[in-house]
């Protein structure tokens, strides 16, 4: 079941671009990780799935329904953390919690709201203008799971957070899915995308450049792979299309190779190839590609 779905979404802002042409679908019980620099569409992009603002054209539907005639009824279904968390700051977080929980079509379970505030290790008893900022983000996390929604929309959801409490919200993320939740969530720290994502989408400079697994994107970008030869080649040996070394030592060469794997396989073999390792290529490698791709075209 496909629980996002929007077609040629655009959003401009007078004349200034929000996002254009996006074209998402995101299933039932995934992960999907929406990834893009600062001005690259992704706010943008949650704000209209959530009726927050309106496209300029193209359409949104989630739960099969339209964001903008069933807004009321998507948001009972949907936690959302947005990125710029606004509080009222002399309520306690007790009772902004208590106030988000009765604003909910159905109860809300007190002893998983409890568990939430336990695991992130938040004093609810403290009013808003005394919390840290990472804080602040554990009231918005705890506000956002806490009626265990069918959907999370999660903007930056560990922002603020040190290592352990990014990685609790990991684990609430990966107990979603396994309860056949779905989340959709931005973020700009790439190892926690790919060790929680089922696929990522790209977008850059408000389209979407890439939507695929994230298994399938680290295989198809590039291969890094370590030769150890029994010659020492010359420095110009693996000056091939699509293949470029990385680096050497000794009688070992690393190379990155997008479209030469054979010819680089056959001038190794003229240098007596004694061992061939192939190296992990990281999210964030091909992230990074992406956009050193847009500044050479730039």
């Amino acid at each position: 079941m496909v629980i996002i779905q929007t077609h040629d979404l655009s959003v401009y802002y007078g004349s200034h671009r929000g996002i254009k042409d996006v074209n998402l679908a995101v299933e039932q019980g995934e992960v999907f990780g929406f990834l893009g620099p600062n001005g690259a569409g992704k706010t943008t992009t949650q704000r209209v799935l959530l009726d927050i603002i309106r496209p300029t054209r193209g359409s949104a539907q989630v739960f099969g329904m339209d964001c903008q005639q069933e807004g009321v009824a998507i948001r009972e279904r949907v936690g959302y953390l947005p990125g710029e968390l606004s509080l009222y700051p002399t309520m306690r977080g007790q009772a902004f919690l208590d106030l988000l929980a009765s604003m909910r079509p159905d109860p809300v379970d007190p002893a998983y709201r409890q568990e939430l505030v336990e695991r992130l290790n938040l004093d609810p008893s403290r009013r808003m203008k005394e919390y840290s900022r990472g804080n602040k983000q554990k009231i918005g996390i705890v506000a956002a799971f806490m009626p265990r929604p069918d959907l999370l929309i999660l903007d930056e959801p560990t922002s603020g957070l040190d290592p352990l409490m990014q990685q609790v919200v990991m684990e609430l993320v990966l107990e979603a899915k396994a309860e056949g939740r779905t989340v959709f969530f931005s973020s700009h720290i790439l190892p926690e995308v790919q060790a929680v994502c089922d696929r990522v989408g790209i977008i850059r400079d408000g389209e979407l450049i890439a939507t695929e697994r994230v298994e399938a994107l680290t295989e198809q970008q590039f291969k890094r792979v370590r030769l150890t030869l029994r010659d020492t080649p010359p420095t110009d040996a693996f000056t091939l299309e699509g293949v470029t070394e990385t680096d050497r030592t000794d009688n070992t060469v690393r190379l990155e190779v997008t479209t030469g794997l054979e010819a680089a396989m056959q001038q190794a073999l003229t240098y007596g190839l004694l061992d061939i390792d192939t190296l992990p290529v990281t999210l964030e490698e091909i992230f990074m590609a992406y956009y050193s791709e847009e500044q050479t075209h730039a």
